[in-house]
């Protein structure tokens, strides 16, 4: 197997190529590792050329421990003694680093794992640096990594300007089949941030490679992302966030399995196998489970497993949004949205800050509503996005 190469790598070997200046901060996490196994942050408080002056962290934390939208405190990094900056603390304003941290630093580096879906916040911290950067006069530098479930595939509707937030800033579909360098210039110069970027490649990656085809260690980039499968599901599953059924948190397959203590597994899983020509790649399992926390803790729920059998034909979001129908249709009394504040909006329901639009919300439960015709409107919005991904693609 020909072996992946992060940019992080291609960077410490070659500063000089992408870094300008004496002074670098670093946005990074745990999955923020070179070929040897040491921490970016090791690598450059190290570094004979380079003086590491300041941390950031996304969500979750520097090291991955905080669950999801738990505000996470700046604190001590143990290996440098630098003070780590949260860029996901108790309030909207705490995304966006201040631009006067940034005034005496020549490099602020981003090497952080994304996963391929939309609604994954790291790639908004990003931009979010991005824009920090270009008040700061700072050069950023994003360390490309792959995107661990393909390059090829692109699943799901745009993002609608009424329902822009912290999982998804821009007009991507859910799937949108990019490195988060690729998205940097997608962001930078079609988004307008017009920043000083320099992408750092990753080398011996293919776009239709998945991560376990590049040699690279899976690093869980989230504590509810433990494994490549959960990465493959999420772009669908990741819309049951918006319901009150449970997407699996709390149990050892976070996005893998969804249900609730009303729903006999039984009769979902049949009510599914009329959608089966329009869902390939993946069976449902009929399956019990009891989340030791978040929504439904402690109670035993039923609700169906994604095998997901054939990945490259898998559609994580279609085959999501047809066990919503069913739900919808099934238990229409009992299918509920969530209606707590969602990544620091309260002012729209989750479900359309996810889903991008009002619409599913809204046609979910519609005796006309046709899979087909969603998946049909899902590649007229594409149309217009395709070009433009096209146009900053890398690899």
């Amino acid at each position: 197997m020909n072996r992946a190469v992060a940019g992080i790598n291609h960077l410490l070997s070659q500063p000089e190529k992408y870094l300008r200046g004496k002074t670098v901060a670093l946005i990074v996490n745990h999955t923020s590792l070179a070929d040897d196994g040491k921490h970016s942050i090791s690598h450059f408080q190290s570094h004979p050329t380079f003086a590491l002056q300041a941390l950031f962290a996304p969500e979750h934390g520097l090291h991955g421990t905080a669950q999801d939208m738990v505000p996470v405190a700046n604190e001590v990094d143990p290996l440098s003694g630098l003070r780590i900056k949260s860029l996901y603390g108790r309030n909207e304003n705490s995304l966006v680093p201040d631009p006067a941290a940034l005034r005496n630093i020549d490099n602020l580096v981003f090497d952080i794992q994304d996963i391929g879906a939309r609604y994954y916040t790291f790639i908004y911290t990003m931009a979010n640096c991005m824009r920090a950067c270009k008040q700061a006069g700072t050069r950023m530098v994003v360390c490309d990594r792959p995107n661990p479930i393909n390059g090829v595939a692109v699943e799901g509707n745009l993002v609608g300007e009424n329902w822009r937030s912290f999982v998804g800033q821009y007009p991507l579909p859910n799937r949108h089949g990019m490195t988060a360098g690729e998205l940097a210039r997608l962001f930078n110069e079609h988004g307008g941030i017009h920043c000083d970027l320099r992408v750092v490649p990753v080398t011996g990656w293919k776009r239709e490679m998945w991560h376990d085809q590049t040699g690279m260690i899976w690093t869980p980039p989230s504590p509810n992302m433990p494994t490549l499968t959960t990465a493959t599901a999420y772009p669908g599953t990741c819309l049951i966030e918006g319901t009150l059924l449970s997407e699996g948190r709390g149990t050892a397959l976070p996005f893998e399995q969804i249900g609730a203590p009303f729903i006999d597994p039984h009769k979902l899983r049949a009510r599914l196998a009329e959608d089966s020509r329009h869902l390939p790649g993946v069976y449902f399992r009929p399956q019990y489970f009891t989340p030791q926390f978040q929504k439904h803790a402690g109670e035993v729920c039923a609700g169906l497993q994604f095998h997901i059998t054939d990945r490259d034909r898998f559609k994580p979001l279609l085959a999501t949004v047809a066990l919503l129908r069913a739900v919808a249709e099934i238990y229409p009394d009992q299918l509920r949205w969530r209606t707590e504040p969602y990544e620091f909006v309260s002012d729209r329901p989750a479900i359309d800050l996810l889903y991008g639009n009002a619409s599913l919300r809204e046609t979910i439960f519609a005796a006309d509503f046709s899979l087909e015709a969603l998946e049909n409107s899902w590649r007229e919005e594409a149309a217009s996005f395709l070009p433009v991904r096209q146009e900053y693609l890398i690899y």
